[in-house]
């Protein structure tokens, strides 16, 4: 049997071969996915990581149940004050630790909202009906009946499916809502919320023209925007808030720089009449869906809240340049590229492509895979099964932040397209691409981050002979 010695070597050299296959010889096109910046990563394992600061407002005063979290409440009230910041709201909810979990935690406080005049004695009601995205359209899962979801939706009588309606899509771009097909759909299902947002994300979502039909209803739907795929694209993409959505949802580590944890921002203030809303959703936040929220990675969402704010326009830009470039060089090698030709195939940092005249959209991830070129196989919206997709999502974000431009994607197109149409193998030429490219860029250089590393771990691991060994084994 194995010692304790012996079970952590191998542990640490199948971390140590991990990283250095995904950090030094592939080129990552996952579009949910990002890496850290070195500060960032720190901050995730400093001491607040295995910290508790429960709190929650009690007759207007927010009170803390532990001691010792000065430092973490003034992290928390700059990252509110940050992101209020990147996203000109006055609104932040910060504690939950996903994505996923932001999205709950807005569909449990809608019914305790919609429940705000029960009488005593009546049924505590579920929402009537709620519009999304459909799944297989590239709707997000968290947004579905089977995500997060479940149970806070009435059912339908006549299907005795939950009463969930999808916005339709036009028939010449499966990626965009049919407005016109839309505007019949809203007066005849009056949804009580309206979530937008996808999880294929290509185009812009409609919701200034959604806004502009139901503002004045009474009582009008909440409009909501999932932004979980493009947080980091807020303003280059769209501006939700100025368009008329209420609450923006969304997870920090897709295109956004922070770890995997998820916000929640709003434009509702005390004198709107959806102040009761907010006040529901910091309830569900604590303590109806977290105890522990992560302080480790809340603390590293500060610090890639400043190298976002610090270089927004410069990295959202390049990312747009770089999905354009991609799309165009696949297509230009006979690659069918989806969405709207005339605005460059994407408006967002993802690229979608059709290979079933290649094979399955499952046998060429992999087959990309074996080539250090990691993506994911993709249902296309008119595809009847996950299991057998016949397409490819891709992003640029993660090779953006590490330096690639138009003419490096252009590079990389030539070799996917040779993986997908000619089988070949271009393992070695992906590999030297990446090479080219391990310097994190939009954040500080080298130079301004190196000391500062080294303070970070100096007093997460103050063991002076440790610090030593440290220092000469990197020396």
């Amino acid at each position: 049997m194995s010692t304790l010695s012996e079970k952590i070597k191998n542990l640490i050299d199948q971390i140590e071969k991990n990283n250095s296959w995904r950090q030094r010889e592939c080129i990552n096109l996952i579009p949910s996915e990002t890496t850290p910046s070195p500060l960032v990563k720190l901050c995730e394992i400093s001491d607040p990581s295995g910290r508790y600061a429960e709190h929650r407002t009690m007759k207007g005063k927010e009170i803390y149940f532990y001691q010792g979290i000065e430092f973490i409440r003034d992290v928390e009230k700059e990252l509110r004050q940050e992101l209020a910041a990147y996203f000109d709201c006055p609104r932040i909810e910060l504690r939950p630790i996903s994505g996923q979990m932001a999205n709950e935690v807005v569909f449990k406080a809608m019914v305790r909202f919609v429940n705000r005049s029960r009488k005593q004695g009546e049924p505590f009601r579920r929402l009537t009906c709620v519009m999304n995205n459909e799944l297989t359209k590239g709707g997000h899962l968290s947004s579905q009946p089977m995500g997060a979801l479940f149970n806070y939706v009435e059912e339908d009588p006549q299907t005795g499916k939950e009463k969930v309606v999808n916005f339709p899509v036009r028939k010449d771009c499966l990626y965009k809502t049919d407005t016109n097909a839309l505007v019949k759909l809203l007066e005849t299902e009056k949804p009580e919320l309206i979530v937008f947002g996808k999880s294929m994300f290509l185009h812009k979502e409609p919701v200034q023209f959604v806004h502009t039909i139901v503002k004045d209803w009474d009582p009008r739907p909440v409009i909501m925007y999932d932004m979980a795929h493009v947080l980091g694209l807020y303003g280059v993409l769209q501006e939700p808030f100025n368009d008329g959505a209420d609450i923006v949802t969304g997870s920090t580590h897709k295109t956004f720089f922070g770890p995997q944890r998820g916000v929640i921002a709003s434009t509702i203030t005390k004198e709107s009449t959806l102040a009761k809303l907010w006040i529901d959703i910091k309830g569900r936040a604590f303590p109806g869906s977290t105890s522990n929220h992560h302080l480790g990675t809340l603390l590293a969402l500060l610090m890639a809240t400043y190298e976002m704010n610090a270089f927004k326009k410069e990295y959202q830009v390049q990312v747009r340049k770089n999905a354009r470039a991609y799309a165009k060089a696949l297509n230009e090698r006979g690659i069918d590229v989806e969405g709207d030709a005339t605005e460059g195939f994407t408006e967002t940092h993802q690229v979608v492509i059709r290979v079933s005249t290649h094979g399955t959209g499952n046998d060429i991830a992999q087959r990309l895979e074996e080539n250090n070129i990691i993506t994911n196989y993709q249902a296309l919206p008119d595809d009847e099964s996950f299991l057998e997709a016949s397409g490819i999502r891709m992003g640029v974000q993660e090779m953006t932040r590490f330096g690639m431009k138009e003419k490096d994607f252009e590079i990389l197109a030539e070799y996917a397209a040779d993986v997908i149409v000619k089988n070949a193998s271009v393992k070695e030429h992906v590999r030297r691409l990446r090479e080219q490219f391990l310097q994190m860029q939009y954040c500080l250089s080298l130079e301004e981050t190196a000391p500062l590393v080294f303070r970070i771990f100096a007093s997460i691991f103050p063991h002076e002979e440790l610090l030593k060994s440290f220092s000469k084994n990197i020396t």
